[in-house]
């Protein structure tokens, strides 16, 4: 029976903060960029919708989804900001205004060359819980898509009681889940919970799960985490990581019952690694290819970004999550599905504002066809190249 929506996308709803910084030459170190006395001039401020619900949700929508938008925000300045951006694309409907709370926020760092850092405000995300999610609308939808629970108080006190009962109640329902997450703050409240535990209890009922390779280590390998996260001192911590790493992570993901695991590793590209996904199939409609999806293991390596056009790394992630669930929508292969995360990250880095700036799927298929990052099919013992090609 065909649904009325492809996605509901819930949870986490902000408005970033984003100071032009662009003027400022490319620096590899954040510490020679904010020095204490230093004035730093800036270009001027930007007011960004952010959070997984507006980035991935209306990046689905411009993709050709149709997608229902589950969110919380403020009776503020700030959400009426958010509220009217949101109106622009016609995705206010599943969003709910807290009489209370205040909208969520970010301040986004993003010196030229420097990841960004996040000055986060949760506001009202704390009290967003399984009451807010818009049961009826995720039974009429063939994914339901969530993000980011260490950014939401009420899905991981009580060793994530909430997340879980959500994800256990929408698994029954017949539609396909998927989860995204965030980096906890180790200072915070989230930070000191066993989110290891949460996530065993969780995942069975995951069909799709999309970490950063950052995150997924901070959880499920945390003494591995901070050893390496202190021989980082001028690369990127994703750099850092042997890749035998990431291949046990893959494996530990799927034998927890996720059916398919991308985990995003920014300038490394994007690693894709199933299980069996008969059932994640028969939830969909039958549309994918269970023979060329099941016990995949398969690594794209990033588009080549022009550094000159690099103007803001925000949401990036999102965006490339976006592309990856849009193409399992539209029955694509694992290497076409990871191929339009990989261009579709790639190409928001070139975006002030990735709403306005937004690469088309039309654009993105004609990239994936015209630039040229071969895929690497690994199988389950070694780095042999199995076969590289067209994603097929």
């Amino acid at each position: 029976m065909r649904k009325e929506y492809d996605a509901v996308v819930a949870g986490y709803t902000c408005v970033d903060l984003i100071p032009d910084l662009k003027k400022h030459q490319h620096s590899n170190n954040i510490s020679d960029f904010f020095k204490p006395g230093k004035i730093i001039e800036i270009g001027g401020m930007d007011f960004v919708l952010g959070g997984v619900v507006p980035n991935t949700g209306i990046a689905m929508k411009k993709f050709g989804s149709k997608v229902f938008l589950n969110g919380l925000i403020g009776n503020d300045f700030i959400g009426k900001t958010a509220e009217s951006q949101l109106a622009r694309y016609g995705a206010t409907e599943g969003m709910v205004v807290s009489k209370e709370g205040k909208t969520a926020f970010s301040i986004v760092i993003a010196p030229p060359g420097v990841d960004r850092i996040f000055l986060e405000s949760p506001g009202c995300n704390q009290d967003f819980d399984i009451t807010h999610i818009n049961f009826e609308m995720v039974s009429k939808a063939r994914l339901f898509h969530f993000g980011y629970p260490p950014l939401m108080r009420q899905f991981f006190l009580d060793n994530g009681r909430k997340l879980i009962k959500m994800y256990s109640k929408i698994q029954k329902m017949g539609v396909v889940t998927s989860l995204d997450f965030s980096l906890p703050d180790p200072e915070s409240e989230s930070g000191k919970v066993n989110w290891q535990e949460i996530l065993d209890n969780t995942l069975p009922f995951v069909d799709i799960f999309v970490p950063s390779l950052e995150e997924l280590m901070r959880v499920m390998m945390p003494q591995k985490f901070l050893e390496i996260q202190a021989a980082c001192e001028n690369s990127d911590f994703e750099d850092e990581v042997p890749f035998q790493l990431v291949r046990e992570l893959g494996k530990q993901m799927i034998t927890l019952g996720v059916s398919i695991l991308l985990i995003k590793m920014g300038k490394r590209g994007v690693y894709l690694c199933t299980g069996d996904i008969s059932q994640v199939n028969k939830k969909l409609g039958n549309t994918l290819q269970n023979k060329h999806w099941t016990n995949q293991e398969i690594l794209c390596n990033s588009y080549t970004a022009e550094h000159s056009k690099i103007k803001n790394a925000s949401g990036a992630g999102d965006i490339a999550i976006a592309a990856f669930l849009t193409s399992i929508l539209n029955a694509d292969n694992p290497g076409t599905a990871i191929k339009y995360a990989a261009i579709a990250g790639r190409d928001s880095l070139y975006c002030q504002n990735i709403f306005k700036g937004m690469t088309s799927w039309e654009e993105l298929t004609h990239k994936i066809s015209s630039e040229s990052n071969e895929l690497i099919f690994l199988n389950s013992e070694t780095f042999t190249i199995k076969n590289v090609g067209n994603g097929n």
